[in-house]
């Protein structure tokens, strides 16, 4: 063997061998190779004395990776690392090279955006060095969630038994329960509106009522309605028409918050499985007789594009829809983007989604339809609209009647699907003329409180406050669902729009955190936090003495906190031990709720909680008409009654007509 590649995902090392020729192998690492040690002071396995120096040990699931990467790594003449472009993939390059005492000075280290021949021979034509200030930022990052991860949820567990804390998920629920709270003190307050309903040249339109003598109206009650009803009987004189052009421009390609935000909004994937159908569109998808990379590195919070896929885009919308719908490039830099590469977009755009839907799964094929479309938007031209506004007036009250008329489609020729484009055209009138309503409609509304947050809500909290960073968005959400501090659910049975709602848990775990680390758990210092990471990136910060600060103000809160943080109190089952004779309490362990005495270490009896019994589905008496096994009934995550065959999954027959909601019984 001559040359070495070592890339992440193992899905992707034979495209890229295929693409390199005979004299390179290629081989995967799996992902990260070492962590820190859970040895040292307080099992940190982090010189927190010292200069903050980390001990990593081989995880134990890739003990016969390194074996093997050792061993391919002393039959090669050279060795490059092409793992995955961002702060992450650097560090598992630098403890490859550590791990297979590769020179970290060499210039070995390939990065490349996309899996494409192109993208690929251009990145092995220009290999650099392992970027260490990358690689220092991300080791403090992964030092800053091990001391605040370990030294939290040990004392929280010690005195609340809630099972973690983090530096990021408790600012999230913070978040949450800070929105809770504003919902539950919340006072909807009335309101009227009064709306106009007119019908003219056959066309139907309304007006709302919304000043009086110039001024916004406010109308407090039904009384004040009624009132204004009667000033406004009758005919209405049209005293103005005001006509403006107007442009929408398109949306920007994706980043990974707007990927996910979109993907939840307009096909309903949450976050985790938008990074995971999109991990699989990167790594490749086999089209004929190769494995293609359809779209480009999907972690990224940059939303540039390469000049070469601009110009080509360009020259295809040109070709595919006219010049008229060309449109520009145009990018943002935001002072919290990393901009270390490109955003996401399609790698080929002539590669449409509906040539290639046989290659794809159903789930592919909406995620990639949806980065195609965003992708060929953002390169087109915007959007035209005539705006059209009647104002009626009588006895000092104003009506407006607002309408838009697309002129032309631009973008939305391809993105329209994913937009809101509904067009109110009003009717042809003229300036002094008297129009009649047909109808006067008083409406009463209350105000609403804020909205609870669903996953793209939150995603987008999290972005807009310099939260973390986005690929981690999905695992952070899963955390605190998993631990128990909130719950992902619909508000109603008939709702199936869910919404994260906190626990008993995770009040009183936002509460302590909030009376004892209010300092460090908020949004401002953990975007601040944020800012430091990416200087330490760039150069500069010193990591050292940024871990040192952080300490230096975090270890005494923790010590304070041990003082005087209240125990909560055991949970009794009314119950005795079957071998002292103390009360049964339940137990928090490292599985879950258990039942023990509350004499321990004393007396070390235990047992689990006892499982709850699944009903077993009931058969109907009849046969599938697809299988010949018994049908039986089931009850659907929608609460609600279906008949269907017994031998699901293999055979997903479902008896038409069957589905009904559950009758409520009451109680006696």
């Amino acid at each position: 063997m001559k040359k070495l590649v070592i890339v992440e995902s193992p899905s992707k090392s034979k495209t890229i061998e295929k693409y390199l020729g005979k004299d390179f192998k290629v081989v995967s690492s799996k992902g990260h190779i070492l962590d820190l040690a859970t040895r040292g002071k307080e099992g940190l396995g982090v010189d927190v004395e010292g200069d903050f120096s980390a001990t990593y040990v081989v995880n134990k699931d890739k003990k016969d990776v390194v074996k093997q990467l050792k061993a391919d790594a002393k039959k090669a003449d050279e060795i490059y690392l092409a793992t995955d472009p961002d702060r992450e993939g650097e560090a598992i390059s630098y403890h490859l090279a550590s791990e297979l005492e590769i020179d970290v000075d060499k210039k070995n280290r390939v990065v490349f955006n996309e899996i494409t021949k192109d993208a690929i021979l251009k990145a092995f034509d220009h290999p650099r060095q392992i970027d260490m200030d990358l690689v220092k930022s991300q080791e403090t990052r992964r030092i800053l969630d091990r001391i605040i991860g370990f030294k939290l949820s040990k004392l929280l567990k010690t005195k609340i038994r809630s099972k973690s804390a983090g530096r990021v998920q408790s600012v999230a629920l913070k978040i949450i329960v800070d929105r809770e709270k504003q919902i539950n003190k919340f006072k909807p307050v009335e309101y009227w509106s009064i709306k106009a309903l007119f019908k003219e040249k056959r066309k139907e339109f309304e007006a709302s009522v919304d000043k009086y003598k110039n001024k916004k109206l406010k109308i407090d009650n039904e009384e004040q309605a009624t009132a204004i009803l009667k000033e406004i009987e009758g005919e209405l004189l049209l005293s103005k028409i005001t006509k403006r052009n107007r442009k929408r421009e398109s949306k920007l390609i994706f980043i990974t918050s707007t990927l996910q935000q979109e993907a939840a909004n307009k096909i309903n994937f949450n976050s985790r499985k938008t990074m995971r159908v999109s991990q699989k569109l990167y790594e490749g998808v086999q089209l004929k007789d190769e494995l293609v990379g359809l779209i480009t590195y999907m972690r990224t919070d940059s939303n540039r594009m390469s000049q070469g896929f601009v110009d080509s885009t360009l020259a295809y919308i040109q070709s595919e829809y006219g010049k008229e719908y060309v449109g520009k490039y145009r990018f943002s830099s935001k002072e919290s983007s990393q901009d270390a590469h490109e955003g996401i977009r399609v790698t080929d755009i002539t590669r449409t989604p509906q040539s290639i839907k046989e290659n794809l799964t159903n789930d592919e094929y909406r995620l990639y339809s949806l980065i195609y479309a965003r992708t060929l938007a953002s390169l087109m031209a915007p959007a035209k609209q005539l705006s059209v506004a009647y104002t009626f007036e009588k006895n000092d009250y104003t009506l407006t009647a607002n309408g838009i008329t697309m002129t032309f489609d631009g973008y939305t020729k391809v993105y329209g699907q994913y937009e809101s484009t509904s067009e109110t055209i009003l009717p042809e009138l003229v300036e002094g003329q008297m129009v009649t309503p047909v109808k006067l409609e008083p409406n009463q509304h209350f105000t609403q409180p804020p909205l609870r947050y669903n996953e793209a809500r939150l995603i987008k909290e999290l972005e807009e406050n310099g939260i973390g960073r986005p690929s981690t968005y999905s695992m952070i959400m899963d955390t605190i669902v998993s631990r128990g501090y909130v719950e992902y659910k619909a508000m109603s049975e008939t709702s199936r729009n869910k919404v994260f709602v906190p626990t008993d848990q995770g009040l009183i775990t936002e509460e302590k955190l909030g009376d004892h680390f209010s300092d460090i758990i908020n949004i401002e210092y953990t975007a601040n936090m944020e800012k430091e990471l990416d200087e330490i990136a760039e150069g500069q910060e010193d990591h050292v003495e940024a871990l040192r600060e952080f300490y230096d103000r975090f270890d005494p809160m923790v010590k304070k906190a041990y003082d005087e943080m209240e125990k909560a109190p055991l949970e009794y089952l009314n119950e005795k031990c079957p071998e002292d004779g103390g009360e049964l309490v339940y137990r928090h362990g490292r599985f879950g709720k258990f039942i023990a005495c509350e004499n321990y270490p004393d007396c070390k009896y235990h047992r689990p909680l006892k499982d709850k019994v699944k009903k077993p589905a009931e058969p109907t008496g009849e046969d599938c008409p697809e299988c010949g096994k018994p049908l039986v009934k089931r009850i659907s995550r929608y609460n609600k009654e279906f008949v269907a065959c017994s031998g699901f999954p293999k055979c997903r027959y479902i008896k038409p007509g069957s589905t009904k909601p559950i009758e409520k019984k009451e109680e006696a």
